[in-house]
């Protein structure tokens, strides 16, 4: 996706833990408009940097895509295991480290409007407990995964709830079915759908002109989806609102 974007003009941040891993990306990319953003988003002061780092360099911001994640298997076996912060894994870097770093990027994305929010989820969704939002009486890497999915996804319908009137749009995908990834071969799972099809459905979110102004949509590849009813409940959301930004020092 980023190859693509970067052909047709734009100015990619490209963010990674690794430095080796994202030197090389770039090199991929192919771009002299694409930069390096190091960051490790299983800690929030990471998090924070790299927020600090795109509000200083960038004077505009069209679009976030928060796609890093951990799948239920890698790392751990499966087990549970805590962030930086002391935060149940999945949940730290597959929601909290997106909900912060969009929540501080929020001011450049709205003095950049019209731009884009996705956040790519996944068909796998759990509800949250608001009694053991951290897991710790009841675990398993399939739930862990599951329920920071569907966090994603009520962040998104509050985000789009929020910027309605603000030009900033926020969107949410499934994009495509057990792709041939590290997560999935970890889980082992035999792969189903091409990573280009979950690519072109992630960029459509990201760049396609039909879909201005398209908001608080959950999508299943290309096509409008509903996600699990926790999702809509304006009383949950409300809770993992509070929550988060808690966990996160928003509060």
């Amino acid at each position: 996706m980023a190859r693509e974007l970067a052909v047709g003009g734009a100015t990619l941040l490209v963010h990674g833990r690794d430095e080796r891993r994202g030197r090389e990306t770039l090199d991929e990319i192919g771009s002299d408009r694409a930069r390096f953003l190091k960051a490790d988003l299983s800690s929030l002061a990471e998090v924070r940097s790299l927020a600090k780092q795109v509000t200083d360099d960038c004077d505009r911001l069209d679009a976030i895509v928060n796609n890093a994640g951990i799948g239920a298997a890698e790392p751990g076996a499966g087990q549970r295991l805590e962030s930086a912060d002391g935060y149940e894994l999945r949940f730290a870097v597959n929601y909290l480290a997106g909900y912060l770093l969009t929540r501080l990027l929020l001011d450049l994305l709205k003095r950049s409007a019209p731009a884009r929010i996705v956040n790519v989820s996944s068909a796998g969704q759990a509800p949250i407990d608001f009694q053991d939002v951290m897991l710790e009486r009841y675990y398993t890497g399939v739930r862990a995964y599951c329920q920071s999915k569907l966090a994603q996804i009520m962040f998104t319908f509050d985000l789009a709830d929020e910027l309605r009137d603000r030009g900033v749009t926020a969107t949410c995908l499934h994009p495509a079915t057990y792709m041939p990834t590290k997560m999935v071969r970890a889980a082992g799972v035999d792969p189903i759908s091409p990573l280009e099809q979950g690519v072109q459905a992630t960029l459509r979110l990201v760049a396609d002109p039909g879909l201005d102004g398209v908001t608080g949509q959950y999508f299943n590849g290309t096509h409008s989806a509903e996600p699990h009813p926790q999702a809509g409940d304006a009383e949950a959301r409300r809770e993992l609102r509070e929550v988060s930004d808690r966990f996160t020092g928003l509060a």
